[in-house]
């Protein structure tokens, strides 16, 4: 899982002493409790799907919750009208529900979803996430 833990910060980190910004790192209760009510069942639902697909590391930061294996996979990020899901695979998703797509390193996509509503959390998205979390290093 995460094998080092910064000593500034206290996340947990892909490799030791792995470049990041001491962002400091919150509990999932208190990173909720800055998020509207309308949206924690949105959260809970995201979270108990990438639970189910195998183990991972979540860490609540001040910017979002950021989905862990060895390295950050997935991301769950606050936005105006939504809750965006972001996820990396290795080729590039084409689809309607697929809002952009970022090249994340050479042979990586970032693939951004809006969450708005815990029924967002289907079987399509939970397929896209299994993919996700299968392509990350371990």
């Amino acid at each position: 899982m995460a094998p080092w833990i910064c000593p500034d910060c206290g996340r947990p980190l892909g490799r030791k002493k792995q470049s990041h910004e001491c962002a400091s790192g919150l509990t999932l209760t208190e990173f909720l409790a800055t998020q509207p009510v309308a949206w924690h069942a949105t959260y809970q639902a995201a979270l108990r799907a990438l639970h189910e697909i195998g183990e991972i590391v979540i860490d609540p930061v001040d910017i979002g919750i950021l989905i862990k294996r060895k390295g950050t996979f997935c991301e769950l990020r606050p936005k105006k009208a939504a809750v965006e899901i972001s996820f990396k695979l290795n080729e590039t998703l084409d689809h309607p529900r697929i809002r952009r797509v970022l090249k994340s390193s050479t042979h990586r996509r970032a693939h951004f979803v809006w969450l708005r509503g815990p029924e967002d959390v289907d079987d399509e998205l939970c397929a896209w996430l299994a993919e996700a979390w299968l392509s990350s290093p371990v």
